[in-house]
């Protein structure tokens, strides 16, 4: 079966009210950063940046099934010296509006760029917040399973009588192992770190982020004809890897720039069945393939 893929070319805010209620099971997006891309998106105080994206979370809220899951790439700034706390205050904010944080992992980038500071080191992580509508969402953790490692070889080859039965930790924390468990196992699951190297190749874009980054959280949370939003989509890395995946897809830009390139980049797919999942007609500034 074909997938569909729709993008719009306008303010996100105003764009979304286009999507119906509960049709999106995946938004895997990264907005502008507080004071940051100026010279392509303008750039946000980080004293307006919860006012101003308080909004489109609501409609984020809307269009986002029950079942779904709401992935935000953000990472707070430095402001005269001490990190701004804007992203942290769109956390509680968003729990007010209706959101349930649910995890937070960590993009670990593997190629940070060098640099000296006199008072921090340089930056080497970013945040990706995951929020929900609802504690039942979907996930699929087998799709996103690593493999045991080496150590499994040595640490699984002669086991004592503790390894053979639940050990409760001498330190009192509650938790228990029983190492046994491993013995069939080929595969383990991943730890909420995800280390993956920025993006260095020229997509003619300022903060293009990798693709390994949106297909792992579609592979943890859709499957294939399951549809995937991204309301910033800027050079499409979200859209093309869903695509590529056999999901549905749905962009939102600003800039007509962008979205002539990403409009150009997707591959010729059915228009008809997500629009009618959608529910409603296309509009002037939509373009599906």
């Amino acid at each position: 079966m074909k997938t569909t893929a729709c993008i719009y070319q306008g303010n996100c805010q105003e764009q979304l009210k286009l999507l119906a209620n509960d049709s999106v099971d995946l938004i895997v997006t990264s907005p502008p950063y507080a004071d940051q891309r100026k010279s392509t998106y303008g750039g946000i105080h980080p004293d307006n940046y919860v006012a101003w994206f308080l909004p489109i979370s609501a409609q984020l809220l809307r269009v986002l099934k029950p079942s779904g899951t709401f992935i935000l790439n953000i990472k707070e700034k430095v402001v005269n010296g001490e990190r701004s706390t804007y992203v942290l205050e769109l956390i509680l904010e968003m729990r007010k509006q209706g959101w349930l944080w649910t995890e937070e992992f960590i993009w670990h980038k593997k190629n940070c760029y060098p640099g000296k500071w006199p008072n921090r080191f340089r930056d080497a992580w970013e945040r990706l917040l995951q929020f929900n509508k609802s504690r039942k969402f979907n996930m699929y953790q087998e799709e996103v399973m690593v493999p045991m490692g080496d150590w499994a070889n040595a640490r699984l080859k002669n086991l004592s009588k503790t390894d053979k039965v639940r050990d409760i930790s001498k330190v009192g924390s509650g938790f228990g192992k029983n190492i046994s468990n491993w013995l069939s196992r080929d595969k383990a699951y991943p730890t909420n770190v995800l280390h993956l190297a920025t993006e260095c190749n020229n997509k003619n874009h300022s903060a293009a982020f990798p693709e390994g980054l949106p297909e792992w959280f579609i592979r943890l949370f859709t499957q294939e004809q399951d549809s995937v939003l991204d309301p910033f989509m800027g050079s499409g890395t979200t859209l093309i890897v869903a695509q590529r995946m056999n999901r549905h897809t749905v962009g939102i830009e600003i800039l007509p720039e962008y979205y002539e390139m990403v409009n150009a980049a997707l591959l010729p797919a059915n228009l008809s069945l997500f629009d009618i999942e959608l529910g409603h007609e296309l509009p002037k500034s939509e373009s599906c393939v």
